[in-house]
């Protein structure tokens, strides 16, 4: 499927201007109803629209997706009257929330109701004389009329046959992107043909909202939040995944990102790698004792939560394979936290899903809030903070190559076999990675038939790894250029036992 990674479509630039202005109501509202209220107004102009009913469609969803950043959830389109934009605000104009889920969600007056499945003749045919679209069709569904091709609906089994056929390349598959998109099958159908989120199913992994042409859906924010807690005078601190690097424009290098981190009011900043680098030391030594020795068929790991909670509901029976070591986020987290015994800790990282890793009871405690690079953006826009423009006062030299390899799909596995040739020397080491949700299904369903045994299974949600994750600002092969470099930047190669 082709994506739209990284280029600045009109949907991306309105993401970034609700962020943007959230974090100015945050920062600067002396009256956040009203202010709030106004907030549609100013960013849907109806000077600039030429159709009053765009206008009106338009603001409705900007309001929803106020709401969505604000951390609050969708109003009920059911009731007579949905309720103002600020009802509820009382519980989000506060200085901790954790994520309620769900996180994804689709605003239903912004989904285009596209076709889910569905083959039609375009203009391109040529009404061949040889006609094999008709020839191959398995069930009759192809006809000529007016001397051109026709597939009759009610008969077509959406095989796909014609398409492939066809020297004209005249027939095309429509299908709905968020679907496409997702590999665990969670998007259904309204009575209206809209697109819903089977919650039940959902692992929040967010390639369903970065691959919807209408921007329709949208996860929730805790950036308001995480401006009221600096505002209230606590101690807040900053942990970076390793695929900020290229995220914040191609001149910003780590230490001036650093420094504008400091500048935005982080009392420090570490490395999330270092959590890498714990949790890769104590991987390999599990591979070594448990797998290698036979006693345990495989071993997954852990560090994508939407990876780890499919694993979790379709196989059930890999529960006690998943990786029992913190995640890096959790692990980066706790070194904090005993560095730091009062002060907060957010997680600025590429990815949704990390969103609710952080809600769970067992991790509430080390991980307050949970940012994506996009809506730190938002944040660094409201303050009016160039990066580029940055002196660099700081050094990020926390972690090592290896833990800083972990943003790209196959780092993770990779550090872990650097680590077993390094101190377990002579011992035999099968890796396995896979990437986006159904390629993680397939290495699953191999694993649980006993083709994987003896295996370290590495799984990524996001195809290309957290360099892809829903809340990152570029492009997937540059953002991946960039991740390499700064691992090879790294003075410590590989963890210390």
């Amino acid at each position: 499927m082709s994506s739209m990674r990284g280029i600045d479509t009109p949907v991306r630039q309105t993401r970034r201007r609700v962020f943007k202005e959230v974090a100015n109501l945050a920062y600067t509202s002396t009256n956040l109803k009203d202010d709030m209220e106004a907030l549609p107004y100013a960013i849907v102009d109806s000077d600039e629209m030429d159709c009053l009913n765009t206008v009106y469609r338009d603001r409705a969803i900007i309001r929803e997706r106020i709401r969505l950043a604000m951390g609050m959830s969708l109003r009920p389109e059911n009731r007579e009257r949905p309720g103002h934009l600020t009802e509820g605000i009382e519980e989000s104009n506060i200085d901790e929330k954790y994520y309620e889920p769900p996180l994804m969600q689709v605003i239903p007056s912004a989904c285009n109701a596209c076709p889910e499945n569905h083959y039609e003749v375009t203009n391109t045919c040529m009404g061949c004389t040889a006609h094999p679209c008709r020839e191959v069709c398995p069930v009759g569904a192809m006809t000529m009329v007016n001397g051109k091709s026709f597939i009759d609906q009610e008969k077509c089994i959406k095989c796909g046959k014609c398409k492939a056929i066809c020297p004209y390349d005249a027939i095309s598959h429509k299908e709905r992107p968020c679907k496409a998109a997702c590999g665990v099958n969670a998007i259904k159908s309204d009575k209206y043909g809209r697109a819903v989120i089977d919650n039940e199913t959902c692992v929040s992994c967010g390639q369903c909202m970065v691959s919807c042409p209408f921007g329709a859906i949208a996860d929730k924010s805790q950036i308001f939040q995480l401006i009221r807690a600096m505002q209230s005078g606590r101690t807040i601190i900053a942990q970076v995944a390793p695929a900020f690097v290229g995220q914040f424009g191609p001149k910003v290098t780590p230490d001036m990102f650093k420094t504008a981190l400091k500048e935005l009011g982080f009392a420090d900043v570490y490395e999330t790698a270092i959590g890498a680098d714990e949790g890769c030391i104590a991987e390999a030594e599990h591979y070594v004792k448990e797998v290698a020795s036979g006693k345990q068929a495989f071993a997954l790991t852990s560090c994508c939560p939407s990876w780890s909670v499919m694993a979790k509901n379709l196989f059930p029976e890999t529960i006690d394979k998943i990786s029992n070591e913190l995640t890096p986020m959790v692990a980066t987290a706790r070194i904090i936290k005993q560095e730091h015994p009062d002060a907060s800790v957010v997680f600025i990282g590429p990815c949704a899903s990390k969103k609710l890793e952080a809600s769970r009871r067992t991790v509430r405690s080390d991980v307050d809030f949970v940012i994506t690079f996009e809506e730190l953006t938002g944040m660094f826009e409201a303050k009016g903070i160039l990066l580029e423009e940055i002196k660099a006062m700081d050094e990020m030299m926390d972690a090592t190559a290896l833990g800083r390899g972990y943003g790209v799909a196959g780092g993770v596995a990779s550090a872990i076999e650097e680590c077993i040739k390094t101190y377990y020397p002579g011992t035999a080491v099968h890796i396995e990675h896979a990437e986006g949700l159904d390629e993680c299904k397939k290495m699953l369903l191999l694993a649980k038939a006993g083709r994987k045994n003896g295996c370290l299974i590495e799984g990524m949600a996001c195809p290309g790894g957290c360099v892809a994750g829903a809340g990152t600002n570029i492009a997937i092969p540059q953002a991946q250029k960039e991740v390499a470099k700064f691992k090879n930047d790294a003075i410590k190669k590989i963890p210390e036992q």
